[in-house]
């Protein structure tokens, strides 16, 4: 006990010299100085702790297909170990430091100096992109954290199809759900036998609504259903050209 608490003194007592005031040194008493040892020996031990990952971000991220993704990674103390990013599938190493080290050029590693961010890009992502992605940290041994990728479609449907059966002179609702969009659509068509529907035509009694959100729904509404009306619908959605 004796030895350790010489060792936090003689400690203080060399810091107390190279920063503090001559009338300071003079009077500062051994509980000033156990005080002071007090925050100097949490704040060593941050430091020894040596690299470690900030674990409040998300580990899944989902991408559009052809739309960007980024898996970002954050890490504190990294001192001069290195940062790699690993492809679980097939144990591929994709990147160190901020160089490519495989031959498909849409992985790219970006480093942000504010935030202390190592990002993987996928450029362009396809389904098969999709799976667990790690960041390592050369430390002996290495520590990782991994991530989930998803890579999914836009999906496109009519509820209730692929054939409806509606009485003779009633109402129609056909329901079009859209999903998995990087914004909501420019609008939604709606097409009968290859023809876009006209809703101010002299038949009348038909008129489409569309709320539009992360989820699109949009309704088509024919009322007096009558033989002239059946036949091929179908729903597509008018979309502004996505940055890759």
């Amino acid at each position: 006990m004796k030895v350790f608490l010489t060792f936090r003194i003689f400690l203080c007592i060399l810091i107390l010299k190279e920063t503090c005031p001559q009338h300071f040194r003079e009077n500062v008493t051994v509980t000033d100085l156990y005080l002071i040892s007090e925050n100097i020996v949490p704040m060593k031990r941050v430091l020894d702790r040596g690299p470690y990952f900030d674990t409040s971000a998300t580990k899944n991220v989902t991408s559009l297909v052809g739309i960007t993704g980024h898996l970002n990674c954050r890490i504190k103390n990294l001192g001069n170990k290195t940062v790699s990013w690993i492809r679980h599938r097939d144990l591929h190493l994709l990147t160190v430091s901020e160089s490519t080290y495989t031959s498909d050029q849409r992985f790219t590693s970006i480093y942000n100096k504010q935030t202390g961010d190592w990002s993987l890009q996928i450029k362009f992502p396809q389904l098969r992109d999709s799976g667990i992605y790690e960041c390592q940290v050369s430390t002996t041994p290495p520590v990782g954290y991994t991530m989930v990728f998803s890579v999914v479609e836009p999906i496109t449907s009519i509820l209730g199809g692929p054939e409806i059966y509606i009485d003779l002179g009633s109402t129609v609702n056909l329901t079009c759900v859209i999903k998995h969009l990087p914004d909501p659509p420019i609008s939604v068509q709606w097409n009968h036998n290859n023809q876009e529907i006209n809703y101010d035509s002299p038949r009348g009694g038909v008129s489409v609504i569309t709320e539009k959100g992360d989820i699109t729904t949009s309704y088509l509404l024919i009322q007096r259903a009558s033989i002239a009306d059946q036949g091929n619908i179908l729903a597509y959605r008018l979309m502004q050209t996505p940055s890759p």
